[in-house]
C-alpha cells in the first residue's frame, strides 16, 4: 500500500512538471509568433468606443456607448505602467449641443482601483503572455467553438481584497496568437465580475503581430471596443507618451477611470417628514416609510455597500424591532443600486418593475470570492419581486404608498416613483434638478423634466413635497412651482 502511494505522488510530480514544461513551450511559441521577443513597451492607436457599465436605458439591452475619437495607448511592461489618451466629440445626455472632450487613463502601480485597472495592461494579448511567463502558468489544450487551442491560466501576484489570486486565462490559437483573455474582478452587484476581451483580425508591423479589433466584454455586453491602425514596439518616445500632464488650474489630476473610486460616505442621520417617515440623506437619499408590522425602504441600496447599510442602520435606530421587509428602487442603474447587496444581506425582498426582474436576479446570483461582502457573509440569495403592469401598491391600515411607472422617460425603462398620498410626498429619481440662476428656464427644456411633469399629471397626484433621490442644490425639497418654474409654465 505504502508503495502505491510512493508512486501515485511520483506520477502527480511528473505530471505537473510535464504541465509546466508544455506551458513554458506553448509561451515560448507564442511569444515568437507575436513578435513579442525583446519587447519592453509599445503603443497602438485607432478609434474605439467606450461603455457605461450599469446606465443602459433598458436592464436587458447593451451598455450605452461614448466614441473615443484619437485613441492611442502606451504600455511599458516594465514599470509596469500604460497611458491611454482620446478625444470625445458627444451631444451632453440632456440634450443640447455637441462639445469637445479630452480624455485619459493614467495606470501606475500604485493607482488605487488595484486590478480593476492593472488587468487593462495584463489582458493585453502581449502583456498576458508576459504575465504567463513571469507567474508559473499552466497550459492545456482544448476545442473551444471547433477550434483547438491552448488555454494558458496564471495567477496574478496582487491579491484581492478576499485574499484570493486574481486569475487570467488566455486562449491562444494554431498561429500562437491570442483570441481571448478572460479574469475577473470584484464589483459591487456581480460580485465576482467576469472579464472578456477578444482579438481579432491580427496584422503585423515589423515582425510584432497585433490585433486590428479589440471587443473586452462585461456583463455580458461590450464595455470597450476599438479598431486598431497600428501597433509599434519599444517606441524612442515613450516617456514623452508616458508623461502625466498637470491637470490645468482647479481641475481635479488626472487619473484612472472612476472603478477605483472609494466607497461612498454613509448616510448622514435622518430627517423626520411625516409621522413614520424619515428621509435618510446622503449624496444619494432614501426614504424609510413605516408601516404596522414592517418598514418599507425607498432606495434602498444606494451608491456602495458602505451607503446601504448606513442607511438600513439607521432604518433600525428609527423602528426598532420591525424588519425592513420590502425595498424598492426606482430604476436599476448601478449608481443607484450599488449596494443592493448589502439590501440583499438583511432578507429585503427587492420590488422593481417585471423589465428590471430577470437582470438583478442574474447579476446577483454569482460567486462573490474575490471581495466577499455582507451578501456573500449572510449566505442568503437575492429576492427579487418584479410586478406587472404600472402599480404596485403598499397598504395596512396605517399608510399607503404607491409606486408608479414613469411613461415616456428616455433615461431608463421601469423607473419609479414612490407616491404617499395621505402625506403628499413624492418620491423621483433623475428628471429634475434645480436650474443654474444664470439659466433659470433651460432652453431647450430638460427632456426628463418635462416627462416627470407629464407624468404628474397623468397620475393626477398633488404632492406638496417632492424628495430626490440625488441631493439637491440647495439642499432642499422640491415644489410643483419649482418644476413648473423650470419649464417656463406660468399657470
Amino acid at each position: 500500500m505504502k508503495l502505491r502511494y510512493s508512486l501515485s505522488f511520483v506520477l502527480f510530480v511528473l505530471c505537473a512538471a510535464a504541465q509546466a514544461q508544455d506551458a513554458k513551450s506553448v509561451i515560448a511559441n507564442a511569444t515568437k509568433a507575436m513578435g513579442l521577443e525583446g519587447v519592453n513597451s509599445l503603443y497602438y492607436y485607432g478609434s474605439a468606443k467606450n461603455f457605461s457599465l450599469g446606465q443602459n436605458n433598458n436592464a436587458n439591452q447593451p451598455w450605452p456607448q461614448t466614441p473615443l475619437n484619437d485613441y492611442v495607448r502606451a504600455i511599458d511592461f516594465t514599470v509596469p505602467a500604460s497611458r491611454a489618451t482620446w478625444a470625445t466629440f458627444a451631444i451632453p445626455v440632456t440634450g443640447g449641443a455637441a462639445t469637445l472632450q479630452r480624455g485619459q487613463q493614467n495606470i501606475l502601480p500604485t493607482s488605487p482601483g488595484g486590478w480593476g485597472n492593472q488587468l487593462e495592461i495584463w489582458t493585453t494579448p502581449w502583456g498576458f503572455l508576459k504575465g504567463a511567463a513571469a507567474n508559473n502558468a499552466t497550459a492545456q489544450a482544448q476545442t473551444v467553438s471547433g477550434k483547438r487551442v491552448q488555454v494558458v491560466t496564471w495567477n496574478a501576484p496582487v491579491k484581492s481584497p478576499g485574499g484570493q489570486n486574481y486569475r487570467v486565462v488566455g486562449y491562444i490559437n494554431g498561429d500562437g496568437l491570442v483570441d481571448k483573455v478572460t479574469t475577473w474582478v470584484e464589483h459591487g452587484i456581480y460580485g465576482d465580475l467576469q472579464v472578456d476581451t477578444s482579438y481579432s483580425y491580427y496584422r503585423d508591423n515589423n515582425g510584432l503581430k497585433y490585433p486590428t479589433e479589440i471587443v473586452q466584454s462585461r456583463g455580458g455586453w461590450p464595455m470597450f471596443t476599438a479598431q486598431i491602425l497600428a501597433a509599434w514596439a519599444n517606441p524612442p518616445k515613450l516617456a514623452e507618451m508616458m508623461a502625466i500632464p498637470p491637470p490645468p488650474a482647479g481641475a481635479p489630476g488626472a487619473g484612472p477611470p472612476p472603478g477605483g473610486a472609494p466607497p461612498a460616505a454613509p448616510a448622514a442621520a435622518s430627517v423626520k417628514l411625516a409621522d413614520g417617515v424619515y428621509r435618510i440623506p446622503g449624496a444619494y437619499n432614501s426614504l424609510a416609510v413605516e408601516f404596522a408590522d414592517n418598514v418599507l425602504l425607498i432606495e434602498p441600496g444606494p451608491q456602495s455597500e458602505a451607503r446601504a447599510l448606513a442607511g438600513i442602520a439607521e432604518t433600525k435606530r428609527l423602528f426598532p424591532g420591525k424588519p425592513i421587509k420590502y425595498g424598492v428602487i426606482t430604476h436599476h442603474h448601478f449608481d443607484h443600486t450599488g449596494g443592493i447587496a448589502a439590501a440583499v444581506s438583511e432578507g429585503i425582498t427587492i420590488v422593481t418593475p417585471e423589465v428590471n426582474k430577470a437582470f438583478l436576479e442574474k447579476a446577483l446570483s454569482g460567486p462573490r470570492t474575490l471581495a466577499p461582502d455582507a451578501m456573500a457573509k449572510s449566505g442568503k440569495k437575492a429576492v427579487i419581486e418584479g410586478f406587472k403592469g404600472d402599480k404596485r401598491v403598499f397598504q395596512d391600515a396605517t399608510r399607503t404608498v404607491e409606486i408608479h411607472v414613469i411613461k415616456g422617460l428616455p433615461h431608463a425603462d421601469g423607473l419609479v416613483v414612490a407616491w404617499l398620498p395621505k402625506e403628499k410626498i413624492l418620491v423621483y429619481a433623475d428628471m429634475f434638478n434645480f436650474p443654474p440662476a444664470n439659466e433659470p428656464v433651460p432652453n431647450p427644456q430638460v427632456i426628463g423634466t418635462r416627462v416627470f411633469y407629464e407624468n404628474i399629471r397623468r397620475l393626477g397626484l398633488d404632492p406638496v413635497s417632492i424628495l430626490s433621490i440625488h441631493q439637491m442644490n440647495p439642499d432642499r425639497l422640491a415644489t410643483m412651482q419649482d418644476i413648473r418654474s423650470s419649464l417656463g409654465i406660468t399657470n
